[in-house]
């Protein structure tokens, strides 16, 4: 059964928690893709990538760890925890990808999606 949509302020309280999740555990290039009005899969993709596995496990499950504890939102589905080189977490209306540098570079789903509203997100000093 697949969980209900939630609603948008729900959402953007979500990928706040999964970019600073990311950016804890040091992650190149996170970008935000508002896709609402390009799919009914997901309202939001956020991508990111990290030179090694060792950084992609790390990123994967701080953002795990941290939707739970924060948000009590486990991901739905998750795939490529094994490998390692391009992780999927989904949390219905957030689709998280943490790619390896050369994958993100390979499957470039920012041109896939280019029509999407995209957003940088950068890590500010605290």
């Amino acid at each position: 059964m697949t969980p209900k949509k939630k609603r948008i302020d729900e959402n953007l309280a979500l990928v706040d928690i999964i970019t600073e999740a990311m950016l804890e555990k040091k992650a190149n290039n996170v970008v935000i893709l508002d896709v609402r009005k390009l799919t009914s899969v997901a309202d939001y993709f956020i991508i990111c990538d990290a030179e090694t596995d060792v950084q992609v496990k790390a990123i994967s499950e701080n953002v795990s760890v941290k939707t739970k504890e924060l948000a009590a939102e486990p991901a739905w589905q998750k795939e490529g925890l094994d490998t390692r080189r391009w992780v999927i977490l989904d949390y219905v209306n957030i689709v998280v990808h943490v790619f390896q540098t050369n994958l993100r570079q390979f499957y470039n789903l920012e041109k896939m999606w280019s029509d999407a509203i995209r957003t940088e997100v950068v890590d500010t000093p605290k």
